[in-house]
């Protein structure tokens, strides 16, 4: 048997976190076990479905890399076949079509309510011997009125559900459109699904669509229903945390891998391990060993991460990330060191790639003026004759090596008997316009040599200024 699992988001907004965690969940299911992966839009909710939607759900899962074997398939692509299985179910009396007007409906659950009861159908129409069909109606699945459903969870264990506790469920608008229930049966079933890995909201979806899979004849999947993803306030997760959109990490300068690595976490372990490769995830990743307590977002241990593959990751695959965000702030990175050197320069001194680009801004382009409180320390009188005499030793060089920089600035502070801070510093400020920066050497490569000239031209007329005024 071929392991094939899904991902089935309704297009009715971006792809979200929690979305983006079931789809992970889901695609390292088929890939440790050599199956195959499907991506499905149900999108039958026609008035909420959008293009831009399907989109931004396509976009978040390229970006995260979760590759799909099959699709994307869409429900409304698909309503000959379900309309096709509804009529064998009336046919074969497993549903039958159901006249109640709404008021009815209304006051019944309104009734029942009151009551204290479970709201339900009362099945008032289930034994009609008269079912005409150009009248307006529903149809409903014969849902079993005795016995039980029985299933066992990857994450839950086994939830068994009394048939009584379940109404007729309506499987057909009257406007002839399937509902969800219905079509997911028919989707897992027709393409395949072995294993269904979806959020705990869907528990009580479950033993109704066994009940409709058992009518069909069809196999049941295996399932496996994950908890909710909480804010760092204990509440669920939802816009006002901030970033929910997937995308809006990419935005925000996360690399993919870091976010896979965080959200493989939420709710799944293996030992004390936090930090896992994607090939990891693919071989050591299982149902069972989901933690079926909801998981608390923690935006500093994600930043925590991203700075880990910042560091660790190959400055070249770091900077086919980073090139997205320099050309997001503007950064004309045709005169300039390559993005490799900025990423080895500055990678450790940044969470998020959008820092990075920021940083990185003096390295490529000039800036207008200096810091005002780094020039207030660094750029005063006695930074004069130091900016001058390194001006002259760097201008002098013929190689622009690491090794030769930092000779300069060495003989610079020996020839006049000051330390290296009272070189550097102002050097710093200098060629910069700020305070910080990596290593003055690294620093010096990476701006290159005419745009030094040029920096600390400016900053001795700087500090001339000041002397003067």
């Amino acid at each position: 048997m071929t392991i094939k699992t899904r991902f089935a988001p309704s297009p009715t907004g971006f792809l979200h976190v929690g979305g983006a965690r079931t789809a992970l969940y889901s695609w390292l299911v088929a890939q440790k076990l050599g199956g195959e992966f499907v991506l499905r839009i149900e999108d039958t909710d026609i008035e909420r479905s959008t293009q831009s939607a399907i989109d931004a759900i396509m976009e978040g899962m390229e970006w995260l890399g979760l590759d799909w074997n099959e699709g994307p398939y869409y429900q409304t692509k698909r309503f000959d076949r379900y309309k096709e299985l509804i009529a064998q179910l009336l046919e074969q009396d497993k549903a039958y079509r159901c006249y109640c007007p709404a008021e009815r409906l209304d006051a019944m659950r309104e009734e029942q309510m009151a009551n204290g009861d479970k709201p339900r159908y009362d099945g008032c129409c289930r034994g009609l011997a008269e079912q005409p069909t150009d009248v307006p109606h529903v149809i409903r699945f014969k849902t079993p009125q005795t016995g039980e459903v029985t299933f066992s969870d990857h994450v839950r264990g086994t939830i068994t559900t009394q048939n009584s506790e379940l109404d007729d469920l309506i499987i057909q608008r009257t406007d002839g459109s399937p509902t969800y229930n219905f079509c997911v049966v028919v989707d897992d079933w027709d393409m395949d699904i072995t294993h269904v890995v979806r959020g705990e909201d869907h528990i009580n979806n479950t033993p109704r669509q066994i009940n409709i899979l058992n009518a069909l004849n069809a196999p049941i999947p295996e399932y496996a229903h994950v908890s909710m993803i909480l804010g760092d306030d204990g509440k669920k997760l939802s816009k006002r945390h901030g970033a929910v959109g997937v995308m809006q990490y990419r935005d925000d300068g996360y690399l993919p891998e870091a976010l896979l690595n965080y959200l493989v976490r939420l709710g799944w372990s293996h030992g004390d391990k936090e930090v896992f490769s994607v090939d990891e995830m693919k071989n050591l990743f299982s149902l069972d060993a989901i933690n079926k307590a909801a998981s608390g977002f923690n935006t500093e241990k994600l930043l925590w991460l991203n700075n880990h593959y910042i560091k660790t990751s190959e400055p070249a695959h770091v900077a086919s990330y980073l090139e997205w965000h320099m050309n997001a702030q503007n950064i004309d990175t045709s005169n300039g060191p390559a993005l490799t050197e900025i990423v080895t320069a500055l990678g450790e001194r940044v969470n998020t790639l959008k820092e990075l680009a920021t940083a990185s801004r003096c390295y490529f382009e000039d800036f207008e003026e200096f810091d005002a409180n780094a020039a207030k320390k660094h750029l005063r009188g006695v930074a004069l004759e130091p900016l001058k005499l390194i001006g002259s030793k760097l201008e002098a060089l013929e190689d622009w090596t690491l090794d030769n920089l930092h000779m300069a600035i060495e003989d610079t502070a020996a020839e006049l008997e000051v330390g290296m801070g009272k070189v550097g510093m102002p050097l710093r400020v200098a060629v910069t316009g700020a305070g910080q920066s990596p290593s003055l050497d690294v620093t010096l490569k990476l701006v290159g040599k005419a745009r030094c000239a040029q920096r600390i031209s400016e900053a001795v007329k700087f500090v001339s200024a000041r002397i003067n005024s």
